[in-house]
């Protein structure tokens, strides 16, 4: 049973689309202005955030892909359709995530431990001020790209979002840096881009740990499964509950439930019980997109 139908699909799909052209020209113009602004005022850090902004549009092309796939109905070779390609591209991009910290991380190591700072180059001004326009522009693109990776419940669009969150944090490690090295101190640039790594390896498994959560058909949290049930309850011909077990497909949720009824039913009325519990369950669950439901006897 798909309850959510083609409708909900199409509004999902252009939510999604929305938001993901929105940040790519968002990011193609960040990433052209850093470019620039990196070159003129000699400044490696911003040309540095200048790839980091290009990678986030890669990884945007690569969350629309895994949407439109997982967004697919239902066919023969996918009777549960297709939700978990979804989760393969967060998985993507939680992968992309930490390798681009993971550079930023080393690069600061190499940096700090080569003691060559008299060789570096002075910033201009320029660049100080194109770094806070990129903080100011990636925080904005990753409240918005959250609020909708949430209205619509998608982890990969999500993924998007803590991407644009790292951008802001280099950003962040490029104006120090490049306020440092204004200063005289060039090291703060290495030392505060070892700091950025450590918040990007952090949204990178925690983005990780839910997408591979969602793969493995991990139960719903124990305060929905305790609304489930109440909610099956309120039906006053369910005398009991044998079996209540949920599991996370992608983005949605399947729920197998066993309710006891009066054994002296006709299978017509345990039927119409059963259909009732399920509507239930439907009408206040908008995540659940399958539901079976088994009926045992009550002597």
């Amino acid at each position: 049973m798909e309850k959510n139908g083609i409708m909900v699909r199409d509004e999902y799909q252009k939510a999604a689309n929305k938001v993901s052209f929105i940040t790519i020209i968002g990011n193609v113009i960040l990433s052209v202005i850093k470019l620039i602004a990196g070159i003129v005022a000699h400044s490696n850090a911003m040309i540095s955030d200048a790839v980091h902004s290009v990678s986030d549009v890669f990884s945007t092309i690569i969350v629309i892909i895994g949407i439109r796939l997982a967004a697919k109905e239902s066919d023969k070779e996918h009777p549960y359709g297709h939700e978990r390609l979804e989760c393969v591209a967060a998985i993507i991009l939680a992968m992309v995530l930490f390798i681009t910290g993971f550079g930023i991380g080393a690069e600061a190591l190499k940096n700090i431990f080569s003691g060559n700072y008299a060789d570096l180059r002075v910033p201009g001004i320029l660049a100080l001020i194109v770094a806070v326009i990129s903080i100011a522009g990636k925080e904005g693109m990753f409240r918005y790209t959250r609020y909708y990776a949430r209205q619509i419940d998608s982890g990969a669009l999500m993924a998007d979002a803590w991407h644009h969150r790292s951008d802001a944090f280099s950003s962040i490690g490029a104006l120090i840096g490049i306020g440092g090295a204004r200063l005289g101190y060039p090291i703060m640039d290495s030392v505060a881009s070892l700091v950025i790594f450590a918040f990007i390896a952090k949204a990178a498994f925690e983005i990780f740990k839910d997408a591979i959560d969602k793969m493995v058909d991990h139960s719903c949290d124990e305060e929905t499964e305790k609304q489930i049930y109440n909610c099956v309850m309120e039906n006053e011909n369910v005398l009991g509950i044998d079996l209540l077990q949920t599991r996370i497909f992608g983005s949605k949720i399947y729920v197998d439930v066993e309710i006891q009824v009066d054994g002296s039913y006709t299978l017509q009325e345990a039927h119409n019980i059963a259909e009732s519990v399920h509507e239930k369950i439907e009408q206040n669950f908008s995540k659940v997109k399958h539901i079976m439901v088994h009926v045992n006897p009550k002597a």
